[in-house]
């Protein structure tokens, strides 16, 4: 395959990547559907369905997420330090649509529960691993942020884990194949909602 290099003086001059092309180029980089948890002094619940999640190190083991400004879950994992990151399964299409949605009862749909002491509301049944975190830095980027978390304790099931995964503006399966198989949704819970759509 050629390429091509642009020459540093031109890049200036280049015409600005559109938003369309932008996201056109990123939908074909498949990634892991996560819920961002955060719980606020009150204990009131919050999360969002996120797609930017990485990670960072081993030592300390530390992720990132990244998160829009106008995020409430944004605003309370930043008051009160901590959140969980709970990656879901690939039976929970359903929940990753709920809460990419801007639904103030998303928690009234699914279970969950908060033991003392961990990081956010865990989504045990749809999640085949759950990530407890500190938060240790966040950098705003445009109109992101993007929080770094420590890693201090992490939740996961005896069974092998079968991602959920979004990509080509699909959801997918990894599960049982080597191929990938598009993720059906739960009875009654379709949406059309777009899990990069951070809330």
């Amino acid at each position: 395959m050629l390429s091509t290099r642009a020459d540093p003086d031109d890049r200036t001059a280049a015409e600005p990547v559109s938003a369309t092309a932008y996201r056109t180029m990123m939908a074909a980089f498949p990634a892991g559907v996560a819920v961002v948890t955060a719980a606020d002094e009150d204990g009131q619940q919050y999360g969002m369905t996120c797609t930017a999640v990485s990670s960072v190190s081993v030592s300390p083991p530390t992720l990132l997420v990244c998160i829009q400004h106008s995020s409430r879950t944004l605003a309370v994992l930043s008051r009160t330090g901590t959140f969980a990151v709970n990656l879901l399964d690939d039976r929970a299409r359903a929940v990753a649509e709920l809460f990419a949605a801007r639904r103030p009862d998303r928690f009234q749909h699914v279970a969950w529960t908060a033991r003392p002491g961990c990081g956010g509301p865990h989504l045990a049944h749809d999640a085949h691993s759950i990530a407890d975190c500190r938060v240790t830095g966040s950098v705003p980027v445009a109109d992101h942020v993007v929080v770094f978390g420590e890693v201090f304790g992490v939740t996961g099931k005896d069974a092998p884990p079968h991602p959920l995964v979004y990509g080509m503006r699909e959801y997918w399966s990894l599960a049982h194949t080597g191929d990938a198989h598009h993720a059906a949704a739960r009875p009654g819970k379709a949406s059309t909602s777009d899990p990069e759509r951070k809330t």
